[in-house]
């Protein structure tokens, strides 16, 4: 592939390394990743709501990875509640998966950001033989596209193994009782699953720049000194 089709593949896939750092930064402070509705069912049973009456006990709640907030409706009216993982919740969520979550984002951002500067060095400069070259450019792709991975299954399993809204919904209620009524994820979620996309792809740009992966060039390298001993 001509020079110049490569300092554009580079450039494309170290401008995505650095949306998608961005993109995870701004993720990580947002309250976007769960959307839901709780159902106060201790209220709905004293008066045996049903349908349109029932309307009247499904609150709201919405939360990230350090805070949130839900709308507490118990047939009087919503009552809005804010509400911070550190240190309020620790004592009712999973805290070493919710841990986990925040540091792999912190490292999600990091080789992000990395992967961007080799990208633009490989586009500008004189690409190096380990970090530098395609060695360098998939580890760092492999390494962000796995925090990402990791991410969404460990926060997947908090939220629905855990049911992690049924917990903060829960928290210092004493008379009441909530049971989560509907659930999805939100933008912030998704954002981290387009990122782990985006650095899937940036391994693809590699291979199509022209750049075999590390271990067919050993392997290639290793048949052909056989051959060269064979031969003498």
């Amino acid at each position: 592939m001509p020079a110049q089709q490569k300092k554009m593949l580079f450039c494309t896939a170290g401008v995505l390394s650095l949306a998608c750092a961005l993109g995870t930064a701004a993720a990580v402070g947002s309250q976007l990743w769960v959307r839901g509705t709780t159902l106060c069912t201790t209220g709905a049973l004293l008066v045996n709501a049903s349908g349109p009456e029932l309307h009247k006990f499904i609150g709201h709640i919405q939360y990230g990875l350090f805070s949130g907030q839900r709308v507490r409706q118990c047939g009087l009216g919503g009552r809005p509640l804010q509400f911070s993982f550190f240190p309020d919740l620790l004592r009712i969520i999973p805290a070493s998966i919710h841990v986990s979550v925040i540091l792999f984002c912190t490292v999600l951002i990091v080789f992000a950001l990395v992967g961007a500067g080799f990208f633009m060095f490989n586009a500008f400069g004189s690409p190096y033989e380990t970090l530098h070259g395609p060695i360098g450019l998939y580890l760092w792709s492999f390494i962000s596209c796995s925090c990402g991975c990791l991410i969404m299954i460990l926060f997947s399993s908090e939220v629905k193994i855990h049911h992690l809204s049924e917990k903060i919904a829960n928290f210092k209620e004493g008379t009441f009782t909530f049971k989560t009524h509907s659930e999805q994820f939100a933008n912030s979620f998704w954002t981290i699953l387009v990122c782990s996309l985006v650095h899937f792809l940036n391994a693809l740009l590699i291979r199509f720049a022209g750049f075999e992966f590390p271990f067919s060039k050993s392997k290639d390298s290793g048949t052909t000194t056989g051959a060269v001993d064979l031969m003498y």
